[in-house]
């Protein structure tokens, strides 16, 4: 069958569709549970979630679920804290927070690794069946923890260079995440400029310089391009925007709308609301913000000072200044369960290898 490999084997999931760990309340324990009980893999994005949240939201896919899902985090970056840096960026984020009535300058803390490590020890604690990881690669010894107590651990790379990488450190698969995807780039070793590779380029070019199973990321949303990533050598596929409009998301309903009334054209990579490149629908705020790209501060700096605009943007329904991660094949988004979504990939891709099958017989 087509959809027997190593990937599910390991992974001990029936079909190779991953759905991926998108940070900021977008994947609930509801939609984690909903892509794993439809026989794919769920995944938690714990990215931003404190040690506490993450407990919690992981006990509750626990109820939803007896199948395997995984949690996603984020690899630390330490950045040095310029107080200059933050003062003209508070002054250029003013605008938006008088429109929408905030008082309250959040307060930068200098990032540590200590909830990171908390993290890590409840995913052990319990018994989280995959981990992955975005932004970098956890150390040696993080990965060790993990490998004694047989979580699978999934890497995120660009670049074929940051694949051998996550191979050379212990991790048992990899996503190759092209540049059609949406959210933010996992780039971690070089420019994210010279690591805009399409999807179509990087998953064969990947697949011939590592051993470990790879999985295809950005821009697939539909059966054609599951079997396509797998014809390339991919053993799986991780798709974000194709879940982001299920009903089961976290986003709100004006974010769903906005993504299935937009197209190729209106995406834009940005680092205006985090400090870190992402890919999302050009809005009000972007288009405001680009003339101060070069001087806003690092992630995840800016993205403390944006917290405020874009969550009270997103309780006010103003979709001009939230930030709207989106891929570029956002015309075929659909707005129905994650369970349909998998259902209908999985129609297609049978549908195409049965016509294959007929032409050569």
């Amino acid at each position: 069958m087509w959809h027997e490999n190593k990937v599910t084997q390991n992974l001990n999931i029936k079909y190779p569709i991953i759905q991926a760990g998108m940070a900021g309340g977008i994947t609930t324990p509801e939609l984690v549970a909903a892509v794993s009980n439809a026989g794919g893999l769920g995944t938690l994005g714990a990215g931003y979630m404190t040690p506490e949240q993450l407990r919690s939201s992981v006990l509750k896919v626990k109820q939803l679920t007896n199948k395997p899902f995984g949690v996603n985090l984020f690899i630390p970056e330490i950045q040095d804290i310029s107080e200059e840096e933050i003062e003209k960026a508070n002054e250029w984020l003013l605008p938006f927070r008088e429109q929408l009535n905030i008082s309250e300058i959040p307060k930068v803390k200098k990032t540590t690794e200590s909830i990171f490590e908390k993290q890590i020890e409840i995913i052990m604690e319990v018994q989280v069946p995959v981990c992955s990881f975005t932004f970098g690669i956890p150390s040696k010894e993080t990965v060790q923890q993990l490998k004694k107590r047989k979580i699978v651990m999934i890497g995120t790379a660009t670049t074929v260079k940051e694949a051998i990488a996550n191979e050379e450190n212990g991790m048992d698969m990899v996503v190759v995440q092209g540049s059609e995807a949406g959210g933010h780039r996992g780039t971690f070793m070089g420019s994210f400029e010279d690591a805009m590779i399409g999807t179509m380029a990087l998953v064969p070019q990947t697949v011939d310089h590592v051993e470990i199973p790879v999985i295809a990321a950005g821009g697939i949303m539909d059966g054609r391009g599951v079997l396509a990533a797998l014809v390339l050598g991919a053993q799986a596929v991780q798709m974000g925007t194709a879940f982001v409009t299920s009903l089961e998301s976290g986003v709100t309903k004006s974010y769903k709308e906005a993504i299935l009334n937009s197209n190729e054209e209106q995406t834009v990579v940005t680092s205006t609301f985090s400090g870190k490149p992402a890919r999302g629908i050009r809005n009000e705020f972007i288009m405001k913000m680009m003339k101060y790209e070069k001087k806003l501060p690092k992630y995840p700096i800016q993205n403390t000072l944006t917290t405020s605009i874009r969550r009270e943007a997103a309780k006010q329904n103003r979709t001009e200044w939230m930030s709207l991660w989106c891929g570029q094949n956002s015309r075929s988004t659909q707005y129905q369960s994650a369970s349909e979504t998998i259902s209908d990939i999985l129609s297609q891709v049978d549908e195409m290898v049965k016509n294959k099958r007929a032409m050569w017989l």
